[in-house]
């Protein structure tokens, strides 16, 4: 059966990238493009920087700062108001996943209206809207190269994914000195974000052989520097690798899919306000171990790709390697249980079975190699608590 492959338009890779921003954009025949970020990235000057950049190539910028982590459908109603406003041609994602996943929803609110409960899965939104640029300042999300935006619905808590052509960016600027500045714990939180989008891509039963072998790539390089560049973020060569194997293992989902950790972990995000990132590293090794009997190969691969089993090993050798090297590797860079984080037991414990049941509804577990019932899933996050 042929696969289904989709793509930004055009992917400008490397240091120094962001400068070509106004050159890019004036190539796709736009002139009025909405700058959609945050106002982090407007005090460190570089929404100014980029700003300039525009204007330099004869286009006509607007700037948008009110986003926030983990967008909400009541957060982005200034910034309809702001696209509408500036009669805006393109809406330009500068910042980590938030800002680059608000830019999407607004391109499509733009020309469509209504709330972004209309889009939700499975509902596959083709369009019309307006075109996305993404510039990612994080390496994680992928979002700068996926088909997909995840947005809080402000009434139910219910994070959304929202799938479809219409969001995928029509061009994306990697520029890995964007994220230099990241420190240890978002490093740490964005770069098992993109080891889950590697390995769950790899081992989804949407997987095929373009998201595959772009899957195990990633996984390879992120084994081999996550840990260096948690330990100095001034590792400009670890910096590339990640940045880049970051947006490798974006596209590996987008054309095949996300499973049962993204399923789980967005309810975690809506509810209790932690990280995408870091919810998604609360999950992995409990949720792989319970993955793996279904799909011992597939995971065995991702085992050797990551380097975490000895040569020669068995498919079950290297699958149970896997989940261990996970449980270590999240150790190392000290990412928090539910209960070392904060959360009152008995507020996560209320809030399982709604959880369950969002998780179920995303669609995404079906995807898993082991397809969860909703006690199953209830399970899981009780033994992830702490």
């Amino acid at each position: 059966m042929a696969a289904s492959i989709a793509l930004p338009r055009i992917i400008r890779v490397g240091g120094g990238s962001v400068d070509d921003i106004g050159e890019v954009v004036a190539g796709l025949g736009l002139t009025r493009p909405l700058v959609v970020t945050d106002r982090f990235l407007v005090g460190t000057g570089a929404v100014d920087r980029m700003v300039a950049r525009l204007e330099a190539a004869g286009l006509h910028p607007a700037v948008f700062a009110e986003t926030v982590p983990d967008p909400t459908t009541a957060s982005l109603e200034a910034g309809v108001v702001a696209v509408t406003e500036h009669k805006a041609d393109c809406v330009i994602g500068f910042g980590g996943g938030s800002p680059m996943d608000t830019a999407k929803a607004l391109g499509l609110l733009a020309l469509q209206g209504g709330s972004m409960s209309d889009y939700k899965a499975p509902r596959n939104n083709t369009g019309p809207a307006l075109p996305v640029i993404a510039v990612p300042t994080t390496a994680g999300s992928g979002s700068e190269a996926t088909q997909f935006t995840v947005i809080s619905d402000s009434d139910t808590d219910e994070k959304m994914l929202c799938p479809g052509l219409a969001f995928l960016p029509v061009a994306a600027i990697v520029d890995y000195r964007l994220t230099v500045t990241m420190p240890p714990r978002l490093t740490a939180d964005t770069g098992v974000d993109a080891l889950t989008h590697a390995i769950e891509a790899y081992v989804s039963r949407k997987a095929n052989q373009f998201s595959d072998s772009l899957a195990l790539v990633a996984i390879g390089t992120i084994g081999r520097v996550l840990r260096r560049v948690y330990a100095n973020g001034q590792d400009l060569e670890a910096r590339e690798q990640m940045m880049l194997a970051a947006t490798q293992a974006g596209i590996a989902f987008s054309n095949s899919s996300v499973a049962l950790v993204h399923g789980m972990s967005r309810p975690i995000g809506a509810h209790f306000h932690v990280a995408h990132g870091l919810s998604n590293a609360m999950l992995f090794p409990a949720v792989t171990e319970f993955s793996v009997g279904a799909a011992e190969a597939r995971y065995a691969d991702c085992a050797r790709a990551l380097g975490a089993t000895t040569a020669g090993a068995s498919d079950a050798t290297a699958s149970a390697d896997l989940v261990a090297a996970l449980a270590e590797l999240c150790r190392d860079v000290e990412v928090p249980t539910p209960k070392s984080y904060g959360i009152d037991k008995r507020t996560w414990e209320e809030r399982i079975p709604i959880m369950a049941e969002q998780a179920l509804a995303s669609g995404s577990p079906n995807n898993n190699p082991r397809i969860p019932t909703s006690d199953e899933i209830r399970e899981l996050y009780g033994r992830i608590y702490g």
